[in-house]
């Protein structure tokens, strides 16, 4: 029987494949915070299974990710690769021309609503450069003639692997025993260090991003995420002008905040946003929510959202917050502290688990 994978082991074998050797693109951090994000939100209830991750579904998220970073920074395109072919880089452009979304400030979500030809055939060729070199190269250690394969069987995969050869193969990578598991449990601490990463990574392959340049990680992973003040008012006119945390009467321009954090998932979508005020939101920030918090979320009318999601053409994703929100809380230590409200913690408790973690 094979051994399930040890969480603390394979958090410094990805770090060591990480920090050994040069980086010649953004593409392979880009991969594993992807298939952190798909761990925590398909966690398998057991915690030495496999898990097969559909390398399309790893391309939504590449392209999730890189959707607010190809915007300028102070007039500049920066360059996320040594290479002149940046694949990945040129197949979100275009799809965000496609869905005119640099203008308005579309999310990918909705730029696949409006734009669902061209959205395709983005992650067509994003799903072939995943396969041909971060999916292909993850697991090599510079110099090395093979794949140390501690993460998924990478045997199929090649720089001139083709599309129906990833067909023959489901289109997926699985991982191996205990691996989605550890990934999950380790996302709070790997996903800091990818950032810390990718933003070097960057200064180094853009010359006028030297020290005195501030701000690079916020462009990079947060700033502007997506336009969410258009779903102020349908939520207020849905649910009323109340702070969802504390119920005091809102302002015009209130915060709309994300209940499972940006910081940890990036889900945008109408299932995981609620109204806030500014004291609220602000003292919340990216802290873990009290689960409580998450059962009111969920306990919302799920037809009211469906119905904005239509008029508003913007997704509800609330099968994606219960997954994620499933994945989060499983995966953090009994007793840590989580946001309860306006300078309340409370200390997680999931021995009385809701509905949702058994989802």
């Amino acid at each position: 029987m094979t051994e399930p994978a040890d969480p603390l082991l394979l958090g410094q074998r990805v770090v060591a494949i990480l920090e050994t050797g040069l980086r010649t693109a953004t593409y392979k951090l880009a991969t594993l915070m992807a298939l952190l994000e798909h761990c925590v939100e398909n966690l398998p209830a057991d915690p030495a299974a496999v898990l097969d991750v559909p390398i399309p579904e790893l391309a939504h998220r590449v392209l999730g990710i890189y959707w607010q970073q190809v915007r300028p920074f102070d007039g500049h395109e920066l360059r996320q690769s040594t290479v002149s072919t940046a694949r990945i880089l040129n197949a979100t452009r275009t799809l965000q021309q496609a869905a005119d979304s640099r203008r308005r400030g579309l999310s990918v979500d909705i730029a696949r609503l409006r734009a669902p030809q061209d959205y395709q055939r983005a992650i067509d060729a994003i799903t072939l450069c995943l396969a041909q070199q971060p999916l292909h190269r993850l697991q090599k250690l510079p110099g090395a003639s093979t794949s140390d394969a501690f993460l998924y069987d990478d045997a199929f995969l090649h720089d001139k692997v083709s599309l129906a050869t990833l067909r023959a193969h489901g289109n997926a990578v699985q991982l191996k025993p205990g691996v989605a598991h550890g990934l999950a449990r380790l996302a709070g601490l790997l996903k800091p260090a990818l950032e810390i990463m990718w933003v070097d990574d960057v200064r180094r392959m853009n010359k006028f991003l030297d020290a005195e340049v501030p701000d690079v990680a916020g462009h990079l992973f947060g700033r502007e995420r997506t336009a969410l003040a258009v779903v102020r008012g349908p939520l207020k006119e849905a649910f009323g002008p109340h702070c969802f945390y504390c119920r005091t009467h809102l302002p015009a321009n209130n915060p709309v905040d994300h209940v499972l954090p940006w910081s940890m998932v990036g889900i945008d979508g109408l299932a995981n946003l609620v109204l806030a005020c500014a004291r609220c939101n602000g003292d919340k920030s990216g802290a873990l929510p009290a689960m409580g918090l998450v059962d009111r979320v969920l306990d919302r009318d799920v037809g009211v959202l469906e119905e904005l999601a239509t008029a508003l053409q913007w997704p509800t994703q609330r099968s994606r917050v219960v997954a994620a929100a499933r994945g989060i809380y499983l995966g953090q230590p009994a007793g840590v502290p989580t946001w309860s409200g306006y300078r309340r913690r409370e200390r997680l408790d999931i021995s009385f688990a809701p509905w949702w973690m058994g989802a």
